[in-house]
């Protein structure tokens, strides 16, 4: 197996290097002339993973896995990363192949494309891992180079800057305060240590980037953070939903830090230009999760609500203007790891699961209409879609 320890790399020489390959946009530009790979849906369910064609949702193969394992997209438009108790496995989408390929981790976390980079966050160690997205696809089968950064934070997230800088996570090996900026000499040239719980970030329009708190959120622009306060003492935003052309997020909300279940009724609005902050209430009848909102055509947002129906939200004032009926009204889940209906967007399509019919479709977001289906032999649970 294929494995590299984040310690390898001494975090200093790291960021240097991080710092050339911003300036080196160029090189990537033979890579990105390349006719695109056609798209790729990967579905988890306990002990395993599918790899399924993006348009027919054919099972292209299925993979043995750990009993439950965490999915995201490499960035590179081939590649998912699957979080085992190794690390970072490599999926190529493509052919497609399980490989051995692994960045070692002792906790694999989050997984964040941008600028050209995908960085990857060890909750183990606080070891942030940076390599060039196209790199992976271009690896055949090898791990590609890599620079380090590390961190007394814990459970934390690090995403990576088009100047070369690395925003990250401020904390210990119990708590999470804030986020810190270090340029690439990893020299830290600002921080915000008012954001108690930091806990998922998002990279929106003109450079900004946005990481929720339990009780508000930050907004990072132009080398400064900004704190967002929320209106109640407790307003946890866990997840951002950003569109890199749009300045405003979308962000899930939780009042209640004693509530049983995970279902949501509220969302976040934030505007990263003004900054600006509101919550806004859901109707009556619809609630979500974290793994059913999206953004997607027009910068809109789409929510798979527990009415069974997708929900397409303007993210300028929170409110639901067009409906589609999808999959049965169902259930939240006890604990976040169990499979409930996910959502997740690529152009005009829509790929929706529902774990009680063990299975997946697409819907096309300009008619409504499903344009494929397809039944597994195992309730779908983490899914992903190959994207760039």
């Amino acid at each position: 197996m294929n494995l590299i320890s984040p310690r390898t790399l001494k975090a200093g020489s790291a960021l240097a290097v991080l710092g050339l390959l911003a300036t080196g946009c160029s090189a990537q530009s033979a890579a990105d002339s390349n006719a695109p790979a056609p798209t790729r849906v990967a579905v988890t369910y306990t002990n395993g993973v599918a790899v399924l064609d993006g348009k027919s949702l054919e099972v292209l193969k299925n993979f043995d896995t750990e009993e439950f394992t965490r999915l995201n997209s490499a960035g590179d438009g081939k590649n998912f990363l699957l979080t085992t108790s190794k690390g970072f496995q490599v999926l190529d989408a493509a052919t497609p192949e399980l490989t051995e390929t692994t960045f070692a981790a002792g906790a694999a976390g989050h997984v964040v494309p941008h600028a050209g980079k995908t960085v990857l966050f060890d909750d183990g160690s606080g070891t942030t891992t940076i390599f060039d997205t196209n790199k992976l696809a271009e690896a055949d089968g090898k791990l590609p180079e890599v620079q380090t950064v590390e961190s007394p934070a814990h459970h934390g997230v690090s995403v990576a800057l088009d100047d070369g800088s690395l925003l990250t996570t401020i904390g210990d090996a119990t708590s999470r305060t804030g986020v810190q900026l270090l340029d690439a000499k990893q020299q830290k040239v600002a921080e915000n240590t008012e954001c108690p719980g930091v806990h998922g970030e998002g990279t929106a329009a003109n450079g900004r980037a946005v990481f929720g708190c339990e009780d508000g959120a930050l907004v990072f622009d132009d080398g400064k953070f900004a704190k967002l306060t929320a209106p109640d003492a407790y307003g946890r935003m866990g997840n951002a939903y950003v569109s890199p052309t749009s300045e405003l997020v979308i962000g899930d909300y939780k009042d209640d830090p004693d509530a049983e279940g995970n279902l949501l009724h509220q969302i976040t609005l934030i505007d990263t230009a003004k900054p600006g902050y509101k919550v806004v209430d859901l109707p009556k009848g619809i609630e979500y999760t974290w793994r059913g909102v999206a953004r997607g055509p027009q910068d809109l947002g789409y929510m798979l609500g527990t009415d069974g129906k997708i929900h397409v939200i303007d993210p300028s004032t929170g409110k639901i203007t067009r409906d589609i009926d999808v999959i049965d009204a169902w259930e939240g889940p006890a604990e976040w790891q169990e499979a409930h209906p996910s959502l997740r967007i690529d152009g005009n399509t829509a790929y929706v699961s529902e774990p009680a019919k063990k299975s997946v479709y697409a819907i096309d977001l300009e008619t409504g209409e499903k344009t494929a289906s397809v039944v597994l032999d195992a309730e779908p649970n983490e899914m992903a879609v190959t994207t760039k």
